[in-house]
């Protein structure tokens, strides 16, 4: 059975594009999610093997998410999507419990190898 993904971004495009590179890799999008309100009540919805979560989102950001799904769940297994220059960010998200990070814009190759890291 292939392993499902709620992938998480306020862009459509970015959803889409996340969506193409994890589909042809074998895996099933169960759920998207615009903000991190979203996210979470969908983590608790399908509980999906890999979330893939951006950082700047409405309503709740991706780090807040990040806690909030790994406080009910901390065996999730989350990848952040930030866009370049959000290091202390991306610091922040690894402690909140992200397990691992890819740097926007994607290069297929990048996003399943940390895909790979993050599902160990």
């Amino acid at each position: 059975m292939s392993q499902t993904v709620l992938i998480c971004d306020d862009a459509i495009f970015m959803r889409t594009m996340i969506g193409d590179i994890l589909t042809q890799a074998g895996f099933q999008i169960v759920g998207e999610a615009e903000t991190g309100l979203q996210a979470v009540e969908k983590y608790r919805q399908f509980k999906p093997d890999l979330v893939t979560m951006d950082i700047v989102m409405p309503d709740m950001g991706g780090i807040d998410a990040v806690r909030e799904i790994v406080k009910e769940d901390p065996s999730a297994k989350i990848l952040m999507c930030s866009a370049m220059g959000q290091q202390a960010l991306v610091i922040e998200a690894i402690q909140a419990g992200a397990r691992d990070f890819v740097v926007k814009p994607f290069q297929p190759s990048r996003v399943l190898e940390a895909v790979q890291r993050v599902l160990g």
